[in-house]
């Protein structure tokens, strides 16, 4: 019975896995085609999302030693690297600060 479960497991594991890079496509390319500068695009999410994966790759081949997962992750990972480096490419194109800019207050007169 357990071992019908986990094949159960890895079969959905599996599927959401492929269907999670397969839907970073059309993010991909909606960033291509904006015009914009990408300013919808949250760089702190996608940095969260590489340094999530990346450490589930570590974790997955030393502490695990399962390949299959840290390669399945690294894939993941390489998938956020490429969105992340679109926005960024596509701020520089647009002229607008990968980061956002802090404004300074006013200054205030002497009297």
């Amino acid at each position: 019975m357990v071992l019908d479960n986990l094949d159960f497991l890895t079969l959905a594991y599996g599927f959401f896995n492929t269907l999670r890079v397969v839907s970073y496509v059309p993010q991909m390319v909606l960033i291509a085609r904006d015009r914009s500068g990408a300013r919808a695009i949250s760089l702190s999410s996608w940095l969260i999302w590489i340094g999530a994966n990346a450490s589930t790759v570590l974790y997955a081949w030393i502490k695990l030693d399962d390949l299959p997962l840290a390669l399945l992750n690294a894939i993941n990972m390489g998938c956020c690297v490429t969105v992340l480096a679109l926005v960024v490419y596509k701020r520089g194109l647009a002229g607008v600060a990968p980061l956002p800019r802090l404004r300074r207050p006013p200054a205030i007169a002497a009297e």
